[in-house]
Formats: structure tokens, sequence, C-alpha cells
């Protein structure tokens, strides 16, 4: 098993306030190596919130969260650091790249932790925008270019570390809708070439139907459809 999670709950506010909104009531969930797994759920039902507990950005409140049979609950910060930035890969709705950085500067910087491996990561890097078909924009700024291809180097930043498990939180969700088929080849190539587990939440119906299981965030809880 991958990834495991049991009984999570997860509240902003006081407890017993009434500022206090819960938000995951004792979800659990869990992922093998290789799967494709996409969340449905409206605006405010908590699937950002759950993809940055199974990140390592938040905490649950209660609840066990094992990757590898790991608690990353129980992590110290250098060890949350280390499955942050070698086996997590995220990719947000924007692609926050750094706009005063080339494409390819913004794609190796999660690997500025690691200067060992730094010609290893340059090679890596071009691998992947080849791939992607960004290598031709490398030393161009964000600015000038697309959101397409700006994603799509946001996916090449995700994995440069080669994670073990890539979390997409509205990946298509800025682009039109030749873009949204782009990158939603690329992650299913992704998953399928690389054996990298993906697990994205999104808007869209029609991308979730291509993932291996679908399911919906209400009342706090996971619903497999």
């Amino acid at each position: 098993m991958l990834l495991s999670l049991k009984n999570i709950t997860k509240g902003f506010g006081p407890p017993g306030d009434p500022s206090h909104r819960s938000v995951l009531e004792n979800l659990s969930l869990e992922a093998e190596e290789g799967e494709r797994i996409a969340i449905l759920g409206p605006s405010g039902s908590g699937k950002t919130t759950l993809l940055n507990i199974i990140g390592g950005l938040d905490y649950p409140d209660s609840g066990s969260v094992r990757f590898r049979e790991k608690e990353i609950t129980a992590f110290s910060a250098a060890e949350m650091d280390r499955y942050r930035n070698r086996q997590i890969g995220f990719v947000f709705q924007f692609h926050h790249l750094l706009p005063q950085c080339t494409l390819r500067e913004n794609v190796l910087v999660p690997a500025l932790v690691d200067p060992a491996g730094r010609k290893e990561k340059r090679d890596r890097a071009e691998s992947l925008m080849k791939r992607v078909g960004i290598w031709e924009y490398r030393d161009k700024l964000p600015g000038k270019l697309s959101g397409g291809e700006c994603q799509r180097a946001a996916v090449v930043r995700a994995m440069i570390n080669a994670p073990s498990m890539l979390l997409a939180d509205e990946p298509t969700g800025a682009l039109d809708r030749g873009n949204v088929e782009t990158m939603a080849e690329l992650l299913l190539e992704l998953n399928r070439v690389d054996g990298l587990t993906l697990l994205l939440v999104t808007h869209s119906v029609e991308l979730a139907g291509r993932m291996g299981k679908i399911f919906e965030l209400k009342n706090g809880s996971l619903h497999k459809t």
C-alpha cells in the first residue's frame, strides 16, 4: 500500500467556538502504487485541505496518514521536508512559476536542495521538457509563454525529483479546452509510462472519468462513485 488515510478529521477555528468549521470527518482513503484517483466535490468541500494533508503541508486534527507504512504525522520537520521534496509532486490550478526565472530555472527549483545531484537533475529537466514539448522555450520567462506552456512546466517541476505520487489540485482549471486535453494526456502518460500514482481533485467530470477510481467528497467524507 502506497498511501493509507484512516479516520481523518480536520476543522478550522477553535473547537466549540461558533466560528469553528468542520471540513473533514472520519475520512478514509487508500491508494496503491500506480493508481489514478480523482476526487470531485464543490468549492469549499475540503478537497484542497485533503491534498495538503496528504502532501504534508497541513496536519489533521486526528486520524492516521501512512505513506509506505510510515506515519507521516509523526515525522520531524527534516523528515517532512524530505518526504515533500522526494516523494510528492504538487501541481496547482495556477502554475506559480517564478516570473523572474526562465522556464528551465523554474523546473529546477525543487532540485536546489540536492547540490550533489545537480547534473543528473539538469539532464532530467532536459529530458522531461523535451517530452512535454517545451524544451524550445527553456530560456524564456513565464510571462512570454501561454498558460498551457507554463502549466506543462509546472508538471515538469513537480516531476524533477522523480516523486512516487503526484497531487494535482484543479490542474486544468485555468486552461482552455485544447490545453485541458493536452494536460489530461500528459498526466495519463506519466501514470502509464512512469508508474506515477496520480491523485487529483477537479470539477471536471470528464477529466475524472479518465481516472481509475472516482470519489466524491461531501459532508466531510469520501464516497466512491
